[in-house]
């Protein structure tokens, strides 16, 4: 059997809807297929105007072009605007924060993105069960490649 994560008896995390997650800094919000559809839904566009509108593709780890939300100038997400203007309809990866894969694989990156987000370490207890869910739920859902394969 395998060594436990640092999170076998759960992290606290509770939303303080302070936008941290979402301004002042780069980063890349990758997008599924179901991402996406939601998306064109929400601002009621089609699927070409809101990829030509709010996305752009960028390079992966792997060399491969995938889908992101762009950023504004100053580095806020292009969806942002006193708020999440598609809040109920937002992609998978930002659901999902910060039990994302890079923040929990150790509990020095857990620290790391505690710095900037003050939900972490304070408020419900997530379990294991529900942390690992939300990694799986990342997986289960292949970012868009703009090859026409999912990631």
């Amino acid at each position: 059997m395998g060594k436990e994560p640092f999170y076998a008896d759960g992290l606290k995390f509770s939303c303080k809807i302070c936008s941290a997650c979402c301004r002042y800094e780069a980063g890349f919000v990758f997008l599924s297929e179901k991402d996406l559809n939601n998306l064109t839904k929400a601002l009621n566009m089609g699927r070409e105007e809101v990829i030509k509108t709010y996305c752009r593709w960028v390079d992966d780890w792997k060399g491969d072009e995938v889908l992101s939300l762009k950023e504004k100038s100053n580095k806020d997400c292009i969806l942002w605007d006193s708020g999440c203007k598609i809040y109920t309809a937002r992609p998978l990866q930002c659901i999902t924060f910060p039990f994302w894969e890079s923040i929990v694989s150790s509990k020095e990156a857990w620290e790391i993105a505690a710095t900037g987000c003050p939900g972490m370490n304070d408020g419900a207890l997530h379990s294991k069960t529900a942390i690992e869910e939300d990694l799986r739920l990342r997986t289960s859902e292949p970012i868009i490649n703009r090859k026409g394969s999912y990631l």
